[in-house]
């Protein structure tokens, strides 16, 4: 597996370690539809969180919610569609990022909840 791809896959194991401490249940990882993957499908109370988990080695260019594009939210949205639909749930669904990054010797978690009203 490449280095970029390791990375990736231990900032979601982090992103899904850090969500079930903070009281959510992870319900899916890695759920694809057509040409879109949701990192993490998660629920907390009555909300569905659909979380994109970008990891970076560094943040010398840049925080890792920043390499989020436009078309990649289109994909998240078009996949939770069928998500919601194929499951018949009835869920009040926000989009959030978990970005990783190391600092030093340390991976830092930020959980930017409802993120694409941020960027």
């Amino acid at each position: 597996m490449a280095q970029h791809n390791e990375l990736g896959k231990f900032g979601e194991e982090l992103a899904v370690e850090f969500l079930q401490q903070n009281g959510y249940t992870i319900l899916e990882t890695n759920w694809s539809f057509q040409k879109a993957e949701i990192d993490i499908i998660a629920q907390i109370g009555n909300t569905l969180a659909v979380v994109e988990v970008k990891t970076r080695s560094s943040i010398e260019f840049g925080l890792p919610q920043d390499f989020i594009k436009p078309k990649k939210i289109q994909l998240l949205v078009k996949a939770v569609n069928e998500y919601v639909t194929k499951n018949d749930l009835e869920f009040s669904i926000r989009f959030d990022v978990i970005a990783v990054y190391k600092e030093e010797n340390n991976y830092n978690i930020d959980h930017i909840i409802d993120a694409f009203y941020h960027f």
